[in-house]
Formats: structure tokens, C-alpha cells, sequence
């Protein structure tokens, strides 16, 4: 009968858990960064809608809601990259100073380059912060641009940020790992009131002459 040989390859207990802690960080990493664009994307979504549902209230041509669309995704996309790279480079500053008070020998060891290489990237997350915005922004843009009538334009648009809320609600009850009925009827309702209140207070303004 042939011998039989095991061959075992030893593996220290101490790689073994950098290898579960990085696919962890890894993992959370990119959780964040898809919560961030679904927020993103939802913010996008309701602004743009609100303002076009405000400016229909009193005007009825559709180019006036196309360009008033069009004006909000610009102004948001800009103001979501910016205050998302001022926010990520403070953080990234904090980050920084604390690896320096934790590591005050000369020059830099492999565990220093690699929590460099993991700090958040400002220029990075304010292209991220803006795309999803205007991939947001963008979906009540062109449901109206292809609709002639008033009132059919107006219930189409709230008909597709309804639509698009509630998968937006779905993704992030997914990934928060929340109850999904209770996700999607939170954002649901709250983009109802942010176009209904637009749209009201906007009706009523234009109505008194102001």
C-alpha cells in the first residue's frame, strides 16, 4: 500500500485576521459609498422635482419647468461637490494629524503607507457626491420634456419621482438592513410633502402678486 503525504502549509492566526479585517473594511467601504449615492441620487431627485412642480404651479409652459430643472441640477450637483470636498478633506486633515501623533518614529513603515493609502479621497467623493445628484436630478428633466399637457406633465413627473423613490427607499433599506416597508414609505411620504409644499406655497405666492 503507498504511503500517503499530507502536505500542510502553516498560516499564522495573525494573517488570517488581516485578511477577515480587510475583507470587513473593504466591504464597509463600499457600503458607505453606496449609501452616499443613494442619498445623493435622492436628493437630486426631489429637489429638481419640487422646484419643477413649484414653477408649474404658476407657469404652464414647459420650457420654464425644463429650464428651471435644468438650473437646479446644475446649482446642486455644484453645491453637493463642494461641501462634499470640504467635509471629506477635514476629515481627511483629522485623519492625517492623528496618524502623525500615533506614529513618531522617522520615516514610514508599511502600516503607515497603507492607512494613507486608505484615507478618503476628497476629489474623488466630490465627483461621486455630484454624479449621483445629477443622476437624480436628471429623471424628472426628462419625463417632462416629452409631455405637452399641463396637468399631464405634472402628474407624470410626480408619477416617476414616486416610482423612483420607492426603489431608492428599497436600496437603502438593503443596505441599512432596515425593515423595506417602513424605508420606502418614509421617503415616499417625504418626497410628497417636499413637492406639495412647493408647490403650494408657490401657487399661493403667485396668486397675491408677489
Amino acid at each position: 500500500m503507498a504511503a500517503q503525504n499530507d502536505v500542510c502549509i502553516p498560516v499564522s492566526e495573525e494573517k488570517l485576521e488581516q485578511h477577515e479585517q480587510e475583507e470587513d473594511f473593504d466591504y464597509s467601504q463600499r457600503g458607505q459609498w453606496l449609501r452616499a449615492a443613494v442619498l445623493g441620487a435622492t436628493d437630486g431627485l426631489v429637489s429638481v422635482a419640487s422646484l419643477m412642480m413649484g414653477v408649474g404651479a404658476v407657469k404652464h409652459e414647459v420650457r420654464a419647468m425644463i429650464l428651471t430643472g435644468f438650473a437646479g441640477l446644475v446649482a446642486g450637483a455644484c453645491s453637493m461637490a463642494i461641501g462634499e470636498f470640504v467635509s471629506v478633506y477635514s476629515q481627511r486633515d483629522v485623519e492625517v494629524a492623528q496618524m502623525k501623533r500615533n506614529n513618531r518614529i522617522a520615516g514610514e513603515d508599511d502600516e503607515e503607507i497603507r492607512e494613507k493609502e486608505a484615507l478618503p479621497n476628497p476629489i474623488l467623493a466630490a465627483a461621486a457626491s455630484a454624479l449621483s445628484f445629477m443622476l437624480g436630478a436628471i429623471m424628472p428633466l426628462l419625463v417632462a420634456a416629452f409631455v405637452v399637457d399641463h396637468t399631464v406633465r405634472l402628474g407624470v413627473v410626480v408619477a416617476t419621482v414616486s416610482l423612483a423613490l420607492v426603489v431608492f427607499g428599497w436600496i437603502g433599506a438593503v443596505l441599512g438592513r432596515s425593515p423595506v416597508v417602513k424605508s420606502c414609505f418614509r421617503i415616499l411620504v417625504g418626497g410628497w410633502m417636499a413637492m406639495a409644499i412647493t408647490f403650494g406655497l408657490t401657487k399661493w405666492i403667485g396668486s397675491i402678486g408677489l
